[in-house]
């Protein structure tokens, strides 16, 4: 029975041995497979040109297509987006400053035609922005002299008023106008640029004519984006003095009641 017990515990370590031997073993040939694994998935991520792209800033994107575009030819549209933008953003901020609260300045000047008379209700347009307010002084500065006159100087200072919010728009239309214009002669140029490149290899190529027609299609592009932005806020400009203009006129008719009833 020794025997037999010493024979059974003597098979039991050599067992144990074997699995403790073959375990490092395992885990040696599993960190390699691994490693494989990792290495495979950094080089797919390198060939993969999504990859590469999304890791590129939109700053660099852009200024590399903006240098395949030909800088002669893309800076020109850019300034006229460039200066486009800042009399939209002028115009923007003075039609903002313009617009006041119609109701509440007209129920100003009539209580003030009431109490105070003429004086105060000027008083009141003195110190009250926009063109209305404008208006009204110049109305009011002549009720002395009869309705007549009332109405023909608002009728004269209201145009002149309108003339001060339109300014600048026929400049903006003439960059909406001008950086499609400039895009197409891009256009023009980048294909005689592919025939004369053909015209002298004597042999027709992608190679030979990718270059010219990029600059065609990026010249294009910028210049329709550019004419598209500056037409947005061209439309939102005209809307926002065709509002004023409105309650210029609604509010013209408002004083010569006001003076007629007085």
């Amino acid at each position: 029975m020794l025997s037999v017990a010493m024979l059974t515990f003597g098979s039991a370590n050599v067992f144990a041995q074997e699995n403790a031997a073959a375990a490092p073993a395992t885990e040696e040939v599993a960190a390699p497979a691994e490693e494989a694994v990792a290495e495979e998935a950094v080089a797919e991520e390198a060939i993969n040109p999504e990859t590469q792209i999304a890791g590129e800033t939109m700053h660099h994107v852009l200024m590399q297509k903006f240098l395949e575009g030909g800088w002669g030819w893309m800076l020109p549209i850019l300034i006229a987006l460039v200066l486009g933008l800042a009399i939209a953003i002028e115009r923007i901020l003075f039609l903002a400053f313009s617009s006041i609260n119609t109701k509440k300045f007209m129920a100003q000047v009539e209580e003030a035609l009431k109490n105070g008379g003429v004086d105060a209700a000027k008083e009141v347009c003195r110190n009250t922005r926009g063109p209305i307010a404008s208006i009204y002084y110049q109305g009011l500065d002549r009720a002395g002299q009869g309705l007549d006159a009332v109405e023909k100087a608002v009728v004269s200072y209201g145009s002149v008023q309108t003339g001060q919010l339109e300014s600048g728009l026929s400049w903006l239309s003439l960059f909406i106008s001008l950086s499609p214009s400039l895009g197409f002669m891009g256009t023009v140029v980048g294909l005689v640029q592919s025939f004369d490149s053909i015209q002298a290899a004597g042999d027709i190529s992608p190679a030979l004519v990718a270059g010219g027609m990029k600059v065609a299609l990026l010249t294009t592009l910028l210049g329709l984006i550019a004419a598209m932005i500056l037409q947005v806020f061209y439309n939102y400009i005209i809307a926002k003095i065709d509002s004023i203009v409105n309650e210029m006129e609604d509010a013209s008719i408002s004083l010569l009641d006001m003076l007629n009833e007085k």
